[in-house]
Parts: structure tokens; C-alpha cells; sequence
């Protein structure tokens, strides 16, 4: 407040005052004051009649300023700093269901004017802000919102503040009530081939937020694994991943598992036994055809660089090939080609008739 507003409003209610019977005076009739300061006026009774009643007034009528205050007989006002005041609307506790917007207006008066900031956690929150307003607004309230929020207004003079609290329900019950954790998984059955990349989705509910981990039955997780958020993520995956896999979901109140069952499936690695051999001519032929892979496993022999197989050759049982009496030109080069649903591989035997 500088002098010639200070002098304009208590001439002014020095005027309307001795206007009336019976008669006063204000001292002093003017003060200049620094920003900070304050200053003090005593209205005195110069004459008239018993009793008086005193009454303080500002220009045109306009109410006194926060910073004004009267004393307790009405004879002397004191124009000065002032600490904060807060408050919140609405008041707390707040109930709103998920989902729903939420606006908490803090409305702060003060000298010299006083801050205003929204805080929760101890974290100061973005808000919208006019003169002496601060609202802070959620579009659409998770369960993660419900907590007490505190408005804190603060000036030169000291600090206040007001906190309101917020539950969030939804459901059955209110979303931030304790709960026992559920967890789930996006499948329950993975097939992937071998060398190939598998991801396995975990989600968990509950209050608080449950810790999701991955384990595997009976053997410890691939080395080649990650887990971010819930997601288990396997790289070259190899037959021996195959297996169940364990999501754990654990809180203060519980634990939950789901479960899912990887096959990793993988193309045929073919050899023939023997690889060469020899024979004399009448002598019984019989190669083994062996595969390691996904089954079934279908197996087919071939003679390389011929038309096709020996009179008298056939595939018996599990890849056998059996050729009862070999002659001369049996010779030469066979091929043994294993497939299944991933792909095939083949196998070559080199056999040497001779007499």
C-alpha cells in the first residue's frame, strides 16, 4: 500500500464519519508505509453522546481488505501482512467411481498474496492456476489415484494448507481395497520351432500392484530370457526350452500362478548306420535311417544317380532300408530323406558290392 492510497481511504472515512453526530477523528489522518510494513489508525471520540458504537469503512462502501484487521473495542485498525488461509473445494473425503473426472479446487487468501501448489507423496502435481485458485484436474481416475492430496498456500507470513482425501470405487468395492493377486496368461499353450523367438504374456490384479515373475518347472529359466512387465521373452528358442512355464504373482495378501506350455518343435537331424559298408554279392543289405526331431517322422530312400531303387528293396519298419540278395550292380551311393511338419534332412550310405 503506498501513501496516497492509504491517505484517500481514511480521509474519506474521516468525512463520513463527521458527517455524523457525535464527533471524531482518525490519527494520524495519513501514513506512508513500505511494502511489508504495517500501520495502525486510532478513530477517537471527540464529543457527543454516550454510547458509540465505531464503525470502519473503506471508499463507496467496498469491503475491508484480508489484511485488515480491528481491534477488539473497534477503536483502531491495523492495515498489514497476513498469513495464509486455504480452502478446498469439495471438502474431503471425496468418493468417486473409476473412471469418473475429479476437479479439487484450492482457493488461498493472504498478504502479500500466497502460493499455491497441489501435492501427493510429497511430489508437487501440475495444476491450473488463476489469481487465487489452484484446481487440479483427472480426466478419468485409476485406482492408482485414490491417496490424500494435499493444497499448501504459502506467503512471507507462514504456510497452510488443507488436505483432502480421494477413494476410488468401482466394481464390487473400492478399487484400492486390499486385494488378493489373480493372475493370467495371454495362452496356455505355445508351439514355436526351433531358432525361433517366443514371447509369453503375464498379467496380474490385485491391491497393492502384485510383483509378476516367471519361473519353469523343475529347471531354471533359459539363459537366453528376459522379463520386462510381465512379458517373458525366450530367443532362440531350442528343444530343450520346451516345458511349462509359471507366472507368479505375489502381493501382501496373497500370491497367484498361471501357467503355459511351451513345445519347441524342430526339423529332423538325419544320419544313416551304417554310413558305408561292403558286401559280396548274395549278402543281405539293411541300413538304419535315424532322425532326431518333432514326430511323426515319415523317412524315404533314394539311390542317387539311379532311376530307382534295386529289384527286391524295401523300407521296413522305423527307416530300415532291406535289400535280401545284393548283386554287383547294387553299388553305389543311397539316400535316406526324413521329414516331418518343420522341414526334412537327409542322410547318404555308401555301399560297395564286390565279389
Amino acid at each position: 500500500m503506498d501513501s496516497s492510497t492509504t491517505a484517500l481511504l481514511f480521509c474519506s472515512l474521516l468525512w463520513t464519519v463527521c458527517a455524523q453526530a457525535p464527533v471524531v477523528s482518525v490519527e494520524p489522518r495519513s501514513a506512508g508505509v513500505r511494502l511489508g510494513e504495517s500501520v495502525s489508525f486510532r478513530c477517537r471520540v471527540v464529543s457527543g453522546s454516550q454510547p458509540v458504537r465505531l464503525e470502519w469503512k473503506r471508499t463507496n462502501n467496498h469491503p475491508l481488505a484480508d489484511n485488515v484487521k480491528i481491534g477488539p473495542d473497534g477503536s483502531v485498525l491495523t492495515v498489514g501482512q497476513d498469513s495464509p488461509k486455504v480452502r478446498v473445494t469439495p471438502a474431503g473425503p471425496l468418493r468417486v467411481r473409476l473412471g469418473e473426472p475429479v476437479a479439487l479446487e484450492c482457493h488461498a487468501t493472504g498478504r502479500p498474496r500466497p502460493s499455491i501448489t497441489w501435492q501427493r507423496h510429497g511430489t508437487q502435481l501440475v495444476t491450473t492456476k488463476t489469481e487465487d485458485t489452484s484446481t487440479l484436474k483427472v480426466a478419468a481416475v485409476s485406482s492408482e489415484d485414490a491417496g490424500v492430496y494435499v493444497c499448501q498456500a504459502q506467503n512471507t507470513e507462514g504456510v497452510a494448507e488443507v488436505k483432502v482425501e480421494v477413494i476410488v470405487e468401482g466394481g464390487q468395492g473400492a478399487a484400492n481395497a486390499p486385494k488378493a493377486p489373480m493372475a493370467t496368461v495371454s495362452m496356455a499353450e505355445v508351439t514355436a520351432v526351433e531358432g525361433h523367438t517366443v514371447t509369453m504374456l503375464c498379467q496380474a490384479t490385485g491391491s497393492p500392484l502384485p510383483v509378476v515373475s516367471w519361473s519353469k518347472l523343475r529347471a531354471p529359466l533359459p539363459w537366453q530370457h528376459t522379463v520386462v512387465g510381465g512379458v517373458l521373452t525366450l530367443t532362440s528358442v531350442g528343444r530343450q526350452d520346451s516345458g511349462q512355464y509359471i507366472c507368479n504373482a505375489t502381493n501382501t495378501h496373497g500370491y497367484s500362478q498361471a501357467y503355459t506350455q511351451l513345445e519347441v518343435d524342430s526339423p529332423p537331424y538325419t544320419t544313416s548306420l551304417p554310413d558305408q559298408v561292403r558286401l559280396r554279392p548274395g549278402d543281405t543289405l539293411l541300413l538304419q535311417c535315424l532322425a532326431h526331431g518333432s514326430h511323426p517322422i515319415t523317412f524315404r530312400w533314394t539311390r542317387v544317380g539311379r532311376a530307382g531303387m534295386p529289384a527286391g528293396a524295401e523300407t521296413i519298419k522305423d527307416g530300415q532300408l532291406l535289400i535280401g540278395q545284393v548283386k554287383l550292380n547294387d553299388s553305389g551311393t543311397y539316400k535316406c530323406v526324413a521329414t516331418n511338419h518343420v522341414g526334412s534332412s537327409e542322410a547318404l550310405a555308401k555301399v560297395t558290392v564286390k565279389a
